[in-house]
């Protein structure tokens, strides 16, 4: 008896099993079949996805939307604390994640990240009358404002050992170390590309001087077994890229870059 109940019960996982993978690779035809991607998201990242009210915006929002007007789909929006996600998608409440997820390869075992849609390393703001400093190694004998204890402050030090005669300044802020470069107290600042970009785009009397000193990806994730709905949000992502919306929707939230003002 004991026996025949150990057989059933495994039966039943392997049945369940076989369930989930067969669920799983038919994503992208119920997808079809039923006219509505299901995206997840955090909604307490602006500019990328903020609700406020009851209204969501932001960027990943629009390219969400960008995304299903191109392959013929409607999009359904859920929303999830940060550390719920992978936990959603995982257990198919959401076919994908679009929520200024950096790619993570401990993650690829079970997740399959799109191509990158925007890069969130760090880029270098000076004054727009500054004319020779164009990269981290124009900045020997100049001195760097950054946020004390960020991931630019880390990126600084390593420089500084490189650079002869580099100054790193720590700020409590970045809007601190911006007000520095602008005053002349700096010569530039070093901070991450969200926020960098907000400055660029709220502070006057700044310009990017370097674009991409680091990489940070934000991408789309799927279930590492569908590979089909993968390649459908890849080939999207190119198409928008290739027409300017892509750049256009980036643009519209954070100050672009000088590749993104191409295509205004």
């Amino acid at each position: 008896m004991q026996k025949s109940l150990r057989v059933l019960c495994v039966s039943v996982v392997l049945l369940l099993l076989w369930v989930g993978c067969n669920g799983r690779a038919q994503t992208w035809p119920r997808i079809q079949q039923e006219g509505v991607l299901r995206v997840g998201l955090d909604p307490t990242y602006p500019p990328f996805e903020v609700d406020a009210g009851g209204e969501l915006t932001g960027l990943d929002v629009d390219l969400a939307r960008a995304i299903g007007a191109d392959l013929g789909l409607d999009v359904a929006f859920s929303y999830f604390g940060y550390d719920g996600l992978y936990d959603a998608l995982a257990t198919g409440q959401v076919d994908a994640l679009l929520s200024a997820l950096v790619v993570d390869p401990a993650r690829t075992k079970d997740f399959a990240y799109s191509d990158p849609y925007f890069n969130a390393g760090l880029i270098l703001l000076t004054r727009q009358a500054e004319t020779a400093i164009a990269a981290m190694p124009d900045l020997a004998g100049r001195t760097l404002a950054v946020e004390l204890g960020a991931q630019s402050h880390v990126e600084a030090l390593a420089w500084s050992r490189k650079l002869v005669g580099l100054v790193v300044q720590p700020h409590t802020t970045p809007e601190e170390a911006v007000t520095a470069v602008l005053a002349g107290a700096a010569d530039a600042a070093l901070m991450d590309g969200v926020n960098g970009r907000l400055l660029l785009r709220d502070t006057p009397g700044l310009t990017l001087a370097a674009e991409a000193v680091t990489v940070e990806p934000y991408a789309l994730v799927v279930r590492a077994a569908d590979g089909d709905l993968l390649r459908q949000l890849n080939d999207s992502l190119a198409r928008l890229r290739a027409s300017g919306e892509l750049a256009a929707i980036t643009a519209r939230w954070l100050s672009p870059t000088s590749q993104e003002r191409l295509h205004e």
